[in-house]
């Protein structure tokens, strides 16, 4: 999402102890944990790719400065369902960032953000393009102070071209990349993911980006702009299609859950009233899955030899597989097919996942001791390293909670402090 506004402890981690640390002023980054400990982010961002490219590298030890205008929280405090007034999603968004409150808007705000991207890595911002330049906060200011600085501008259509200026969001990349063509079924009308897809792809994107990037500046001293348009790694993870069209002219319809590569491939119901979801991209899997559900002779047909065969057979396919299950219940099916060595899983909500033991063994989902709400359970850092492992250190803090201690540490006195919020800057 873009604006043109002002700015806006886990029990079990993956290997690591995530015990917070305090010293009255808020929590405080643990020195030495995690491979990032030592990387100084300040986070701009609001709604959902740019915070989450700074939550993701929070989680691996950076500190996060999560900066927000005195009057104007970030909106997703306010998203969904909310616990004691306390946001849900703001304490998985928000988790290892330090909040401060800063008017950027304003001269003494920008003033106090130069000092801080002084002493930082990485900015993330996600403005629309040109209003950091209207504050003076651009990346010809923010390097002049700090040569290294990597600056990650995440927008919905990039920094140049006809529609940059236009407001971003995550819907209109679902939209525009080709993902809502090709979702939903054959008869019915283009559909967009129920959840942030394009922004939560963008963040992995952006995170990979500011790595990069930092990685460049090892070889290079100085820092560098990353202009991440949320429309482009959408279209990069639809695969092919472009390369398709250009080649054969191939144009990809809607096919509902069904795949134009291969079949069977599709969700099926159980005898209890629950859902299975079946795929064969292997040859060897399409074959074990019809030897099981008592149909053997199709794997002779000449057309079942390829998947786009038997994606041109999938009515036939999935009328025999479909009765099969339909026939039993979940449980017996998934012990069926996992004897078979075929690929299945059942289809899962958010209950199903806090029960499955293979998660459980993962450590996906964890719990983290929060000030405000007591124990919380959320998703784990996103991937385990043996060495360096990641963790969860608190979850997100309250609006502008670490405000004095962060400006503090900047040599700021407790008078210039409170003078700067008496004025309406923090």
């Amino acid at each position: 999402m873009n604006e043109d506004t002002g700015a806006t402890g886990a029990e079990e981690t993956h290997g690591a102890d995530a015990a917070n640390e305090t010293n009255g002023t808020g929590p405080r980054p643990r020195p030495g944990q995690g491979p990032l400990a030592g990387l100084r982010v300040i986070d701009l961002a609001t709604l959902f790719a740019g915070p989450l490219a700074a939550t993701m590298l929070g989680d691996f030890g950076a500190e996060v400065i999560k900066v927000e205008h005195p009057g104007k929280p970030d909106p997703s405090r306010g998203h969904g369902p909310a616990k004691d007034g306390v946001g849900l999603w703001w304490k998985l968004l928000g988790r290892n960032k330090r909040t401060v409150t800063i008017d950027l808007s304003r001269p003494a705000g920008r003033d106090v953000l130069l000092r801080l991207a002084a002493e930082a890595d990485v900015v993330i911002e996600n403005f629309r393009p040109g209003t950091l330049e209207r504050w003076g906060l651009g990346f010809e200011e923010l390097s002049a102070v700090n040569p290294r600085l990597v600056l990650a501008r995440v927008t919905g259509f990039g920094q140049f071209g006809p529609y940059a200026r236009r407001p971003g969001f995550g819907t209109l990349a679902e939209a525009m990349s080709g993902f809502a063509a090709i979702t939903g079924e054959p008869d019915g009308p283009p559909t967009l993911p129920p959840f942030g897809l394009a922004d939560s792809i963008a963040a992995l994107s952006t995170a990979y980006a500011v790595m990069t990037a930092l990685a460049g500046r090892e070889a290079t001293g100085r820092g560098q702009v990353v202009d991440m348009a949320i429309i482009e790694p959408m279209l990069t993870v639809l695969g092919p299609h472009p390369l398709w069209y250009d080649q054969l002219g191939y144009v990809q319809q809607r096919t509902g859950n069904r795949s134009s590569n291969n079949a069977p491939r599709n969700t099926y119901r159980t005898a209890d009233g629950k859902w299975v979801a079946v795929s064969t991209s292997a040859q060897s899997v399409a074959e074990r899955v019809m030897r099981l559900v008592g149909r053997p002779e199709v794997i002779g047909e000449e057309w079942f030899a390829t998947g786009a065969g038997r994606a041109a057979h999938a009515d036939e396919l999935d009328e025999a597989v479909g009765s099969w299950i339909a026939a039993h219940p979940r449980d017996e099916v998934v012990s069926a097919f996992e004897k078979a060595e075929a690929a299945i899983a059942p289809v899962y909500d958010v209950r199903d996942v806090l029960a499955d033991e293979q998660y459980r063994a993962l450590g996906s989902i964890t719990e983290v001791e929060d000030e405000e709400l007591g124990t919380l359970r959320m998703q784990n850092v996103l991937f385990r390293l043996s060495d360096t492992p990641g963790a969860i250190r608190w979850a997100g803090r309250p609006h502008g909670a670490d405000t004095d201690a962060v400006l503090g540490g900047l040599g700021m006195s407790e008078a210039e402090i409170a003078a700067l919020r008496a004025e309406g800057v923090l």
